[in-house]
């Protein structure tokens, strides 16, 4: 999984800004931030379920949220 650039815009709120991140194969990551940090919208992004004001995320090689059909199939 990896993202370059990933932000997130709700009107005047930034959620998520510019967020750079890469998590190998087969490794476990967590999201650790008092409330309001971002971490819910992040998850929401690398599914699909929201799309990016800016940015690209990748996903065990699908791009999200393009392919997120074809990721949630695997």
């Amino acid at each position: 999984m990896s993202c370059r650039g990933l932000t997130r815009r709700f009107g005047p709120v930034t959620a998520v800004s510019n967020l750079d991140l890469d998590v190998p194969r087969g490794r476990i990551f967590g999201f650790l931030g008092p409330n309001g940090s971002g971490k819910s919208t992040t998850m929401r992004l690398l599914c699909g379920l929201l799309v990016p004001s800016a940015g690209r995320a990748t996903v065990l090689g699908c791009r999200v949220p393009e392919e997120a059909e074809k990721l949630r199939l695997q």
